[in-house]
């Protein structure tokens, strides 16, 4: 992964060219990013010190809020730091560091929420044998599983890309280094990274976005004939519509940007759509799943009471 072209930082020109507002987007990109990071830790201490959360879905749900914490980090410090700054560059190493680490962690979570549907489903349509399928040493071999894919997945863009020549600009049309505006700034054929980006990537996000709607359309299906109780069928879709909200959140945007080839959309409109997944959708993760189940309500509320 050593660079071998004349380019040895790149300048990321961030969300907007107008500097009246960078002060303004500082604060408002800071407090947001506080809330992730505060509310994301806060899940994590309480399903690790509540025993009553010691449950394959509260596991999940741990991986989820350090994957968010995770992701904003990649992304949001080196943002703040430009709206202050000057001199906007990042190092080609740096670039290429900050390209992996996203990859890695975008590409996981995708891949964690398609798990924890399959949670739902075991223990929605299978609850005498959930804890016989949904067993300790399955949920830790599913974790580390999808970890590790989203690991060798990033490895894969972030050793393609650092072997492209960049001759020309170094100006990155984003506020942080990804895959398709990196690809506009290469000189030569690009046409093996596009297809990697389309077709790795793509059935990194539509498999378990497929996998997510095939397990609710089970669901669906099973409390439909199975129950024949209104309460008891509404109690069961709510247990789910948390993690939904979570799916069409991360899911929708990301399809939309990776699916369609590099020259497909403006810089600008994937601007916009990147500050969705990655800096809206960590921070109402903990807010969807706080306000929605009683269970991390109640043991937030025993957290507040021993202080």
């Amino acid at each position: 992964m050593l660079n071998t072209t004349s380019v040895t930082e790149f300048l990321l020109l961030g969300v907007t060219d107008t500097q009246e507002l960078q002060p303004f987007l500082f604060v408002v990109f800071l407090t947001i990013y506080f809330i992730s990071v505060a509310g994301n830790g806060v899940i994590l201490m309480i399903v690790i010190s509540d025993p009553r959360l010691h449950s394959p879905m509260y596991f999940f749900l741990g991986n989820l809020s350090c994957l968010d914490i995770c992701y904003s980090t990649v992304t949001l410090p080196k943002m703040l730091q430009n709206f202050l700054s000057t001199h906007k560059a990042i190092s080609f190493l740096g670039c290429i560091s900050q390209l992996h680490f996203f990859h890695f962690l975008g590409s996981t979570e995708a891949m964690l929420l398609a798990v924890m549907a399959f949670d739902r489903f075991v223990a929605i349509c299978k609850p005498l044998r959930y804890t016989v399928i949904m067993s300790p040493q399955l949920c830790t071999q599913m974790a580390i599983t999808i970890w590790t894919i989203g690991f060798f997945h990033a490895l894969l863009h972030s050793v393609m890309t650092s072997r492209l020549n960049f001759c020309g600009s170094n100006c990155i049309h984003h506020f942080f280094c990804d895959v398709k505006p990196l690809l506009k700034l290469a000189c030569g054929n690009t046409e093996l990274n596009q297809w990697l980006l389309s077709t790795v990537t793509g059935t990194i996000a539509m498999g378990p976005f497929f996998l997510t709607l095939l397990s609710y359309f089970y669901i669906i299906t099973y409390l439909s004939f199975k129950t024949h109780s209104c309460s008891m069928l509404h109690k069961a879709l709510s247990t789910c519509a948390s993690h939904f909200m979570v799916v069409i959140l991360l899911y929708a945007p990301v399809l939309f940007t990776y699916i369609h080839p590099a020259s497909g959309t403006s810089m600008d409109q994937d601007r916009i759509i990147a500050i969705m997944y990655t800096v809206v959708t960590p921070v109402l993760n903990p807010l969807i799943y706080t306000l929605r189940n009683k269970e991390v309500k109640g043991a937030l509320g025993r957290v507040i009471r021993r202080l």
